[in-house]
């Protein structure tokens, strides 16, 4: 490792340059700049705040660790810091004073990135780390972190990752007879750069695996590649642990043993905890059957989640999967519309009646296509949200509620209600202890049969009535809605669609523009275009802003303001996420006050919108064109007049050029969008 770091590459005054996370990277950042080894110190950072936002870099003990591929590194680079009051890193116990700047090249060998997964293993050591905190100079803590040379460090980094040899078998006390059978688990662990927290989750969970007498056996999921766990293994292990954050490749194969399944920080921070609870859910009997596909630690949230932030990655896992739905039924209807009138939708079936050189006869069928794809939306959210929930256990009984709800006009609402349920009662289910002969059949047979039945009987006798009538009184209220409380809702959906540019807010301000569509009436018309029109300024602005006053912006800005015109154009508001990353204090107000512009401004002029996406490219099928663009030119107006007049104000500041100098930020939206 020791040509990754040297003496040039550590700063143990850290804190007398930063006091930030951001500040912190800039700093040792602009080490490895000044070696040659990142060649764009702007786009570099912009990178270690992207990986920032997906999950905090912070660890228990003191420790922070950014890191990131990047197409501006030029070999793996490691800098260091260490700072005497501590800088914030988002770790549960406080203050990072041992800051770990990872620098990987978008194309790292698998050798470099070996020995980076030794470091993140050494970090877990008690010692490594004390030494470092009483290092004298920079060159002692060079020579500490370098250690033994890169071959010798890549080859004990590869020996760890493969499958341990199993444990002694752990003895029984007392009564001298035979030695018991150890509690044998097998772990997985990966996170989205596979450098760092990888490693340092296996290390975590074998040291405690250690100390509890258990046997373990760990798969590291990393970017350097994993060996697959010898199915003997996986055959004779009690229970299994995943700590991910990215879908664990080959899940299946873990099918029908007792789970925990959490995120990586989890398997570093209380290995402990997990490796008793798994052990409490063998005992019980409890089992799961993962599934092979992407089954994203966000559907389910971790153990130590609350329950409003578990509610919100359910609910945002059953809107992820309904969009592309959205997209392509909306999209076919509208086209239908704008082909064949809107009287196309008394056409008659296609099936039954088709002239190959009558327009109509097209027009009708993209709009009963895509009327057929529409159906999917509540099943589908439903569905998803189960899935969430429960895993694939889940989908059944999800569909099941989901189709119920569209059966008694429950709508938008009864899917929501449909998914909770349908996810509830697998849970449930899953939680009564069961005769291991059962156990395969309980996934394909047991629990599809007895929640399909539960979730039907409460959808149709219990809950969904009252729900279908609170969706008709919903729908009444946007068919009654005019001047001032339409102008008020315009608002309200254009500050929900450009607060977090993409993320769970902006999503629900979608979800319930589009629920509106399966019925459409004059007043959801309405919502769906004052939506639509207010999640386009946010890219928009920055690229004008980018245009008209381009020396506020950093380089990597001023390119990305080039893309944000066509992604604003197609009603793509994650354009605006790089600015916002940056400086969240400037960009986001300034993108809510446009937001509120356009949105009063689109339902004030009476605009409607049939296609639930599409930008400027479905102008033709909205009601009051001109108006509507008027609507979206006003607010990207205000919202570039605020940005610029807020990031000019920092210009000026004794602080010096907003170019030069400013940390990227960590902001809510972008840390929101990575959970979704």
């Amino acid at each position: 490792m020791t040509d990754m770091i040297t003496a040039d590459l550590v700063d143990l005054e850290l804190d007398l340059s930063a006091d930030t996370k951001e500040a912190a990277s800039r700093a040792l950042a602009e080490r490895m700049v000044a070696l040659g080894r990142v060649t764009d110190l702007d786009g570099f950072l912009a990178d270690v705040a992207a990986r920032e936002a997906q999950m905090p870099t912070g660890l228990d003990g003191g420790i922070g660790i950014p890191h990131c591929r990047s197409a501006h590194v030029t070999e793996p680079t490691l800098a260091f810091g260490r700072s005497a009051r501590g800088i914030d890193f988002g770790a549960p116990d406080g203050p990072a004073d041992l800051i770990f700047l990872i620098a990987a090249p978008a194309g790292a060998d698998d050798a470099h990135l070996t020995i980076l997964s030794s470091l993140a293993r050494q970090l877990m050591d008690a010692e490594f780390t004390g030494a470092l905190r009483s290092a004298s100079t920079a060159a002692e803590a060079a020579a500490l972190i370098g250690g033994e040379d890169a071959e010798a460090a890549a080859e004990d980094a590869e020996a760890a990752a493969e499958p341990a040899e199993p444990a002694a078998p752990v003895a029984s006390v007392g009564d001298g007879s035979a030695p018991e059978e150890p509690f044998r688990i097998v772990a997985v662990t990966s996170c989205p750069t596979g450098i760092a927290h990888t490693y340092m989750a296996a290390e975590s969970l074998e040291n405690a695996a250690r100390e509890a007498g258990v046997e373990i056996t760990v798969e590291t999921q990393g970017s350097a590649g994993f060996t697959r766990l010898d199915p003997a293994v996986v055959a004779a292990a009690d229970a299994v642990v995943f700590a991910h954050d990215v879908p664990v490749r080959d899940k299946d194969r873990f099918a029908g043993k007792p789970t925990v399944d959490v995120g990586v920080k989890a398997g570093i921070s209380r290995p402990a905890e997990l490796i008793a609870e798994v052990r409490e859910k063998a005992v019980r009997g409890e089992t799961t059957t993962p599934s092979g596909g992407p089954t994203p630690v966000e559907g389910a949230g971790d153990d130590g989640d609350g329950y409003g932030t578990k509610l919100r990655k359910w609910l945002m896992s059953g809107v992820s999967y309904m969009v592309p739905f959205v997209a392509a039924g909306g999209l076919l209807i509208a086209l239908g519309f704008a082909i064949g009138g809107w009287k196309i939708d008394k056409a008659p079936s296609v099936a039954e009646h088709f002239i190959w050189t009558d327009h109509t006869s097209w027009a009708a069928l993209l709009f009963q296509i895509g009327g057929l794809a529409f159906a999917f939306l509540v099943p589908v959210l439903a569905g998803y949200i189960a899935y969430g929930m429960a895993d694939r256990p889940g989908l059944v009984p999800g569909f099941v509620g989901g189709s119920v709800a569209v059966t008694i006009n429950a709508g938008f609402l009864g899917g929501l209600a449909a998914g909770l349920l349908a996810g509830a009662v697998v849970m449930g289910i899953q939680r009564v202890r069961i005769p291991s002969v059962l156990r395969g059949i309980m996934p394909v047979v047991v629990i599809p049969l007895l929640s399909s039945a539960v979730v039907g009987f409460l959808m149709f006798l219990v809950v969904g009535k009252p729900i279908a009538s609170l969706q008709s009184a919903l729908t009444d209220w946007l068919e009654g809605l005019s001047g001032a409380n339409a102008i008020i809702l315009g608002v309200i959906l254009g500050l929900m669609m450009c607060f977090d540019l993409g993320g769970p807010l902006n999503k629900v301000a979608y979800a319930f523009a589009v629920g509106g569509l399966a019925h459409p009436t004059d007043g959801s018309l309405k919502v769906m275009a004052a939506a639509m029109a207010a999640g386009m300024v946010p890219p928009l602005a920055m690229a004008l802003a980018t245009t008209v006053r381009g020396s506020l912006f950093t380089k990597t800005e001023r390119e990305n303001g080039k893309a944000a015109w066509f992604l604003g154009a197609s009603f793509i508001t994650e354009g605006a996420i790089p600015f916002a990353a940056a400086d969240p204090l400037r960009v986001i107000p300034a993108s809510m006050a446009g937001g509120a512009v356009t949105g009063a401004l689109s339902m004030a002029f009476g605009c409607t919108l049939r296609a639930p996406h599409g930008g400027v490219f479905v102008v033709p099928l909205i009601g009051q064109p001109w108006l509507y663009l008027v609507a979206i030119a006003a607010g990207v107006g205000v919202s570039t007049a605020v940005v610029v007049l807020l990031k000019g104000t920092r210009k000026t500041t004794p602080s010096g050029a907003a170019e030069e100098t400013a940390p990227a930020e960590e902001t809510v939206a972008a840390k929101a969008t990575a959970a979704v």
